[in-house]
């Protein structure tokens, strides 16, 4: 049984930085899903799939799996790169590029 440990990016529905400082757990699927024949659903019998532990920092993830005798692995989190413009740039008279409808 092994587990991935990683501190969640922000979901595409979000502005702000909520929910994103947390570290989860989550274990790797054990079996694979299979497309159900009569309804067409997906569906597993790996109930592990669906638990998902949240911890405070990466150190208390990795200690908790150590004391459980799970393998991991740790995914760090990318930082997103941000730029500072502001929107009068865009018609500033010295414009690499041209500004056009």
């Amino acid at each position: 049984m092994s587990a991935r440990i990683f501190s969640p990016a922000k979901t595409a529905m979000q502005s702000g930085k909520a929910k994103t400082g947390l570290w989860v757990l989550e274990f790797d699927p054990e079996m694979p899903r299979k497309i159900d024949p009569l309804m067409g659903y997906t569906t597993s019998g790996d109930m592990k799939s669906q638990i998902r532990l949240a911890f405070e920092t990466k150190e208390e993830a990795i200690s908790y799996a150590e004391k459980n005798g799970l393998a991991y692995r740790v995914q760090e989190p990318k930082e997103a790169k941000r730029r500072q413009i502001s929107y009068a740039e865009n018609f500033k008279y010295d414009r690499k590029i041209p500004w056009t409808h």
